[in-house]
């Protein structure tokens, strides 16, 4: 895959540049040297989503039909099945996975069966779940059956961040879309990343945080977190920076790696406030080009971009390598397009993807990455395989 790294408009600005996320030459350089396997670890019907529970060597995986299965050693045991509940098919399914900082909780995002996109709550019970202790938190009409985000993460704040599409369709136009889109609309859950605290109040089954940037803004949703995205397909935390990775799906022409770095959150407060108020500018660009209406003198551009020229069609974003066992990846950013599965990698340096390459190494239908305990990676293929990435 040939590079595309953009040339920034100025009605599109690039990321602001956290010294604490800034690449040296000398990973780039490292990057180069990179030589990489996947090794298969498990076979798993259609997987979806990877988790690994804080405090504990076991993974855990999603099913696209509902199943959510544990993986010990080699062997695969489904611990619930929530099929009952889940529309699979196509875009849809349990698409979400994540545990609670102190592993007590797991939080599951999937399809409902009336269409809704839906996040729930269940409590563990040793390396098991109390499937009695299930607990809707959240659920938003969707209005076409693509473009469901899905991804659920605990960022370094404590907080739960949620990923949801547009709503559909094409051109994120048309019923169920706010005039002008529903990614640039606040009024809206949909085509955002989204910030919560799952805790209930007397009034509602989570919290919104305090400050979160729409908070007691007239006509906004106050779960906003970041804005116009389109089908944010893999987002990601990276655990040594705080840095906000996401990978947004394109419309027919282009594909994105966005980039929000770390930045303090101030006296008296928790949390790096990566991707705050972040506009990606979905849907008045697709990538660095204008695709529809006045281009918003706010919106952000990605970090990298790259065209169908290929055979490529969907951007799957993945994780900052930050494990011991390939020290040539650490600090690289591993990302691969989905109807291609080729791995490829950069680091970042002044906001700019440098050593872009190809690992090397594909899989088919490559669904997600997950990431462990330990930072080490993992490669999940909806051709029925979970594969963990390895020093060649």
């Amino acid at each position: 895959m040939t590079q595309k790294q953009p040339a920034v408009s100025t009605t599109r600005a690039p990321a602001a540049t956290g010294a604490s996320t800034t690449a040296t030459t000398d990973a780039a350089a490292a990057l180069a040297t990179a030589s990489v396997k996947l090794t298969k670890i498990a076979s798993v019907t259609a997987p979806t989503a990877f988790a690994p529970r804080p405090g504990s060597d076991v993974l855990y995986v999603t099913e696209q039909a509902g199943r959510l299965d544990a993986i010990r050693g080699g062997k695969v045991e489904t611990l619930i099945d929530l099929s009952g509940s889940v529309l699979a098919g196509g875009e849809r399914g349990l698409l979400g996975l994540a545990f609670s900082p102190d592993g007590s909780k797991l939080y599951v995002d999937y399809t409902c069966q009336n269409t809704d996109d839906c996040v729930d709550e269940l409590t563990m019970q040793g390396d098991g779940v109390n499937v009695k202790s299930r607990r809707a938190l959240l659920a938003v009409k969707d209005p076409q059956p693509n473009h469901n985000g899905g991804q659920l993460a605990f960022g370094p704040d404590g907080m739960l961040y949620i990923a949801m599409g547009d709503g559909g369709a094409a051109g994120d136009q048309g019923p169920g879309h706010a005039v002008g889109g529903n990614a640039q609309s606040l009024g809206t859950l949909l085509g955002k990343i989204l910030r919560i605290n799952p805790a209930s109040s007397a009034t509602s089954p989570y919290t919104v945080p305090r400050d979160n940037p729409f908070v007691g803004r007239d006509s906004a949703r106050g779960e906003i977190w970041s804005y116009g995205l389109r089908n944010p397909w893999r987002f990601t935390f990276d655990r040594s920076s705080g840095d906000l990775w996401i990978g947004d799906v394109g419309q027919n022409k282009w594909e994105e790696v966005d980039f929000a770095p770390s930045v303090s959150a101030g006296a008296g407060k928790t949390g790096m406030n990566a991707g705050r108020a972040v506009n990606f500018g979905w849907n008045r660009f697709e990538g660095t080009h204008a695709y529809t209406g006045d281009p918003p003198s706010n919106a952000v551009g990605p970090i990298f971009e790259y065209g169908h020229d290929n055979g490529e069609c969907a951007v799957t974003g993945g994780y900052v390598y930050r494990g011991t066992a390939i020290p040539a990846l650490r600090g690289a950013y591993l990302w691969a397009d989905e109807c291609v599965g080729d791995v490829h990698a950069f680091v970042q340096h002044s906001n700019k993807a440098v050593g872009e390459r190809d690992l090397g190494v594909k899989a088919a239908q490559l669904s997600s990455f997950g990431q462990d305990n330990a930072g080490e990676m993992y490669v999940l293929s909806l051709a029925g395989a979970v594969y963990k990435v390895e020093a060649a």
